[in-house]
Parts: C-alpha cells; structure tokens; sequence
C-alpha cells in the first residue's frame, strides 16, 4: 500500500511539473507556426533531446526489453539498433533538406512536389500511423501503473490520458521540447539505478557479463529465413524514417545545419542509452525469478530487485519516458489534420482559429488512441503495426522526391496505394515478410509509373 501511494505521489509529481513547463511554453505560442514547430527555434540541445525522447519509449524499454530476455538480440534488432540507423539516415536523407524548405509537416512536401491529391492520401495514410504509436504508449503507461497500483488498466490509462492531452495542448512543441528533455534525464537516472541492481543481484560486473550466453548474442533467429530477417530491419530503419512525429522535432530547429546535426546527436544517444534494457534484459533473464516474458517484465524485475523507494523512481521513469514519445504522436496527428486537412479547406480561417483547431484535434488525438489502447493487449504489436502500415510507399515517395526530380503525382500516387495495399495483402500472406515486399512494391510502382509519365507525348500547343 504504501509503495502505490509513493508510485501516485511520484507520478503526480511528474504531471505536475510536466504541466508547469506546457503552462509557461503556452505564453510563448501566438500562432500555428509557434504551436506546430515552435516558431523554427529549437536549438541543436532541444532538438536532439527531443529525438532521442520521441524515439525512446515504451517500445524500448518495455517491448524490447521482454523480447530481448526471451530470445535474445534477435528480439532487439529494432530497439535500439534499427531505430538508431534510423535517426541517421534522418541525418543523411531527410532533415536538412525539409528544414532548408521551411514545412511545418510532412505533408507540406507531398502537396508542394506531388500536388493536393497526394498530399490527402499521404496524410490520410500516416495520421492512423501516429494514432497507433499512442495507443501503443498509452498502454505500456497504464501496464506501468498496474504494476504496483491496485487499479484497472482502463482507469490507469484514462488518467493518463487527460494528463498527457493536457500538456500537449498547452505547450504545442515547444512545451513537448522542454518535457522530454526532463522526462528522459529521469530516464537515464532510473535505468542506470536499474543496471546496477541487476549486476549486484548476478553476482557483481564480471559475473553479469559471464552469464549472458553466446546464444542471446545472435542478431539472427537461426529458424528465421532471410526475408524475415531483412523485413525485421526494414520495418524500424525505412518504416520509421518519414514518421511525422520525429520529423516535427528538427521542422522546429533555427537551421538545416542543427536539424541534420541534432539527427546525428540524438542516434549517438539512442543507442548508448538504448543499450541499458538490453543488458538489464540480458543479464536479468538468468536470475530465475519467474518472470514472464511480456510487457510488464522490466516493471516486475526492477520491483524485485530495488528498494520500495527507488522503485518508485523508477516507475516513474518509465512514465516520463512514455509521456515524451505520447506527446509527440498527439502532436503530429493535430500537425497532419489541420495544416493539411483542415487549413486548405478554409483558407480564410484567422491563425488564432488555426491554433485553436491544432489544440483541439490534439485532444480528438488523444481519444482516439485510448480507445485503441484499450482494445490491444501488446505493445510490441502496435509499434510494429504502426511503423509499417502504409509507410513503404511515404518512404519511396519522400526519398526520391527530395533527391530527384524523377516521378510526378501519378507516380506518387501508384506508390502510395502499392505500400499500402501490399502491407495489407502480404502481411495476410507472407506474414513477417510484408513490409520489406510491400516496400519493393511501391518502389517498382513508383519508378514504372514515373517511366510511363516521361514517355508520355506533351500535349499540342493551342493555335
């Protein structure tokens, strides 16, 4: 009883201030621009803690951690390697680019290279992407607090919910900025504390590291075949590559050069951090303590080997951790559905409508992910729902668009709806291979059709 109340006290805490820093941004947000991308001001510190916060979440601490202790590195591949290439293929391909044009989202590209109809397909085809990524925090916060806390998931998750949409609504990015860099230096305290309980319980350092097998350092599962094996990669390296939650962050750096050079920063972080729950996973697989390998697995192991009160901090840790990447999906649904939705629609609307309307939809944003919250029960599921649903054919198009002038609206158009008929045709098919063909599908639909339209005769002048 008393360590619920010390968990209640923390989180409560956590909200607290969490809404305190949303409160002041608040005051510094006139207009969309400043809501969206914090007026393009974001320095190289804010910008790549805001990356590396967006990308460190439930997935990689709770997801990854459980699969990792399961099967090994084989279960990790996405978290924390897949996702750090990630980020720096962000650096290579994408930031300074889009930074240098000035968007205020993905979307704005799609409608400036490939026309309006892309633009609507393309947003429709990311904004269930990022509601999806919420639901998928929203439900490691909520399996968080019934660890330790005699309450319902669906309340856990309700609560969570209205704290969450609270801050995000009140401090647009830049609020969302300033949060994650608190939430994730709470972080790296609460896991670092965690991996030093993990060794003393092993037997000290040299005993840790002696009981991780040989097996559990394979990146391959031997009864994987290749395409698998590609298709696990693929999914968090190119899937997440053109995720409007991460591309917000650097849209809202003062430069192209900090945009590309935040992309970088935060990969180098990801992955010096994101290997604590791997060796906590590693390491805490051997100590017979009858764990399951799910969700609540790196919750249950530090409430087994940390003092009630370090626990809690803990405990809050993950929240924080959860809080900084639920904020940055809400975000980037409201950015998606207003800027390039709703805005084109009624163009004549007054930037404080505009602002009004962004903070609402965050809120819609927010309902939507608790409802699917509460009908999944994985949240290793969710994320990887989310990083390929329809993204093959987002990736072909932004990549190419942005370095090339190869390809038109048609071309864009058979790629979209190849990426996303084929993540739906070979996920019932092929299975664990659907993304990788799906990719290859809307690859060879862009370029085929992008030929035709070369080939095609201009049309006769008028006379």
């Amino acid at each position: 009883m008393a360590m619920s109340s010390g968990l209640w006290i923390a989180i409560a805490l956590y909200f607290f201030i969490s809404l305190a820093i949303s409160w002041w941004a608040s005051k510094r947000i006139a207009g969309q621009a400043d809501y969206l991308v914090a007026g393009r001001q974001l320095g190289l510190v804010l910008v790549s803690g805001s990356l590396f916060a967006t990308w460190f979440g439930a997935e990689t601490i709770m997801g990854s951690g459980a699969s990792v202790a399961e099967v090994g590195l084989s279960g990790g591949r996405a978290d924390p390697f897949g996702y750090t290439l990630c980020l720096v293929g962000m650096a290579f391909l994408i930031a300074y680019k889009m930074r240098a044009r000035n968007y205020m989202t993905l979307g704005d590209f799609f409608r400036e290279r490939y026309g309006r109809l892309v633009e609507l397909l393309a947003v429709l085809i990311m904004i269930p992407t990022s509601i999806m990524w919420a639901a998928a925090q929203l439900l490691a916060l909520g399996e968080v607090i019934t660890v330790v806390a005699p309450v319902e998931i669906e309340s856990a998750l309700l609560v969570s919910l209205v704290v969450v949409v609270l801050y995000t609504t009140l401090g647009g990015l830049l609020g969302d900025a300033i949060n994650d860099l608190f939430h994730e230096t709470v972080v790296v305290i609460g896991l670092l504390l965690l991996l030093v309980f993990v060794f003393v319980a092993a037997g000290g350092f040299d005993a840790g590291i002696a009981s991780i097998t040989p097996e559990q350092l394979r990146f391959a599962d031997p009864e994987e075949g290749m395409l698998s094996r590609l298709d696990a990669w693929a999914v968090p390296i190119v899937g997440s590559l053109v995720a409007q939650e991460a591309i917000s962050r650097f849209l809202g750096a003062k430069t192209p050069s900090i945009a590309r050079n935040a992309c970088f920063v935060a990969a180098g972080i990801y992955f010096v951090v994101g290997l604590i729950p791997v060796a906590v996973a590693l390491i805490g697989s051997h100590l017979d303590l009858g764990l399951a390998y799910d969700d609540t697995f790196l919750p249950l192991l530090a409430k087994e080997l940390m003092p009630p009160i370090l626990f809690v901090f803990f405990a809050g840790a993950l929240v924080s951790a959860i809080l900084s990447t639920v904020d940055s999906t809400l975000l980037a649904v409201s950015a998606l559905a207003t800027r390039n939705i709703l805005d084109p629609m009624v163009p004549w609307m007054s930037d404080d409508q505009r602002l009004l309307n962004a903070r609402i939809v965050t809120a819609l944003a927010g309902v939507a992910a608790y409802i699917i919250a509460t009908g999944s029960d994985s949240v290793y599921e969710l994320v990887s729902t989310a990083s390929s649903y329809g993204t093959a054919g987002i990736a072909v198009t932004v990549v190419v668009g942005l370095w090339s002038g190869l390809g038109g609206p048609r071309a864009a158009l058979a790629a979209l709806v190849a990426g996303l008929t084929g993540t739906i045709v070979f996920g019932a098919v092929y299975g664990d291979a659907a993304f990788l063909l799906s990719l290859v599908l809307a690859a060879a639909a862009f370029f085929a059709v992008a030929y035709c339209e070369r080939r095609a005769p201009l049309p006769a002048r008028a006379r």
